[in-house]
């Protein structure tokens, strides 16, 4: 069993920055991806930054050289540094981490980038 545990959700203003982390904890094997990801009311799950162990970290395009994701395998923990948050970017924030045989999601933590 593998439990993702968030924080760091929190209102911003526009322009502002937000670091969002994520814990795994649990059976967690090498090599893995972690991610997050994005939901609005009304429209499907979306992408946001992915990073696989040892690899490089891939971008959804609107979020291109505004977001960072980063990791720390020691810790099984991912991170999102946010920049230059736009209205936008509101949405609930889920984590994500999957191998083969394994797809477990965080509960989610709220962002909202007021204008």
């Amino acid at each position: 069993q593998v439990q993702l545990v968030e924080s760091g959700g929190g209102l911003v203003q526009a322009g502002g920055s937000l670091r969002l982390s994520c814990a795994a904890s649990g059976r967690i094997f090498s090599p893995n991806t972690m991610g997050w990801y994005r939901q609005v009311p009304g429209k499907q799950r979306e992408l946001v930054a992915t990073i696989r162990t040892g690899g490089s970290p891939n971008y959804a395009d609107d979020v291109k050289g505004r977001f960072t994701i980063s990791r720390d395998n020691a810790k099984n923990t991912v991170y999102l540094q946010m920049n230059s948050l736009k209205p936008e970017d509101t949405a609930v924030y889920y984590c994500n981490v999957r191998r083969i045989g394994l797809d477990s999601w965080g509960q989610g933590t709220q962002v909202t980038v007021s204008s």
